[in-house]
């Protein structure tokens, strides 16, 4: 008897075990599941809100923000500029977009503190205002003969004033404050780059290695020349005349002069000195043309040559062959 009861105690004992093993894996499926169903927030891309007082530099630091690679725009409403950073957020195109907010907006200027708020909520924002002394601002009115937005009615130097009044809860709320009042327009540009430009993308300048003849005219693009017609010509050399500097034989026969060597590596030493000023200086494109006679045989290989030996120092080359045979 003792025997039957002790063997019903186990099976019910086991029928309990499995069926709470049962129940903890359909609990865990659920928790997996409900893991599965919570959205994920998407933290991509980066906005910058450009704002501050008229006459301090903002459009020009808007352009300098979109050579650096942000997507930009010019006086978007400021309601708008929620849904646009969601729009930033979700897009696979635009990482870091900078947009202009400024008193054109009117009394809706006193919404932005409460805006910013919420589109920092969607996606990380930085607040960079302009500003400079009354006299600078007041010059650079008088040189661009340009009426202040504030109105006509008053005097530049009363609107500049409610403009600064206006536009101070938006500078209590800023990232960074920048006083353009010694700031030229390459100042504010190097500004921007050093506080904003990507490390990865520190080699912004695009180069162009560029070859032609010189029989039909020096490139108008061209911002450095070099005159290749020193090397000894393939042209001259039967089985090289319909080939071009891109064929492996003619590049052989060009390379092994000493002449070709040391040109080389003297340009190369100093593009590799003249490119970070470049840069420093907030250049986009350079084009460095090399010509010989008929822009067929030395020029092409040595523009390629070179886009060879840039591309290895890490800049963005690329060649363009403008008299050479299609």
């Amino acid at each position: 008897m003792t025997s039957k009861m002790s063997k019903r105690a186990k099976d019910s004992k086991r029928r309990t075990d499995s069926k709470r093993s049962a129940d903890s894996k359909n609990t865990g499926a659920k928790k997996s599941k409900t893991r599965e169903a919570l959205p994920v927030q998407d933290s991509r891309g980066e906005l910058v809100i450009l704002t501050g007082l008229s006459g301090s530099g903002k459009l020009s630091a808007l352009k300098a923000f979109e050579d650096v690679g942000y997507y930009s725009v010019d006086n978007l409403p400021l309601q708008l500029v929620p849904r646009f950073a969601d729009l930033v957020r979700q897009s696979a195109e635009i990482e870091r977009a900078a947009l202009v907010v400024d008193v054109r907006e009117g009394m809706r200027l006193d919404e932005f503190p409460a805006i910013l708020k919420n589109v920092r909520k969607v996606l990380p924002t930085r607040v960079v205002f302009l500003e400079a002394t009354d006299e600078a601002l007041i010059r650079r009115f008088s040189e661009t003969r340009r009426p202040h937005p504030m109105g006509r009615s008053d005097t530049v130097v009363k609107s500049i004033r409610a403009e600064r009044k206006r536009l101070d809860p938006i500078r209590n709320v800023a990232d960074i404050v920048l006083d353009t009042t010694k700031f030229n327009v390459h100042d504010l540009r190097a500004r921007i780059n050093s506080q904003f430009e990507r490390e990865e993308s520190e080699q912004s300048l695009m180069i162009s290695s560029n070859s032609f003849g010189f029989k039909n005219g020096v490139p108008t693009e061209a911002d450095l020349v070099f005159d290749v017609r020193f090397l000894p010509n393939p042209h001259f050399v039967p089985e090289f005349r319909k080939l071009t500097g891109k064929h492996p034989k003619v590049a052989r026969y060009v390379r092994q002069f000493p002449q070709t060597k040391e040109f080389l590596d003297k340009t190369t030493d100093m593009l590799k000195f003249l490119l970070p000023h470049y840069i420093q200086e907030g250049k986009s494109y350079l084009t460095v043309a090399f010509g010989c006679t008929g822009g067929q045989h030395r020029s092409v290989f040595i523009a390629e040559e070179m886009k060879k030996r840039l591309a290895e120092e890490g800049y963005r080359v690329k060649t363009s062959h403008r008299d050479m045979p299609k």
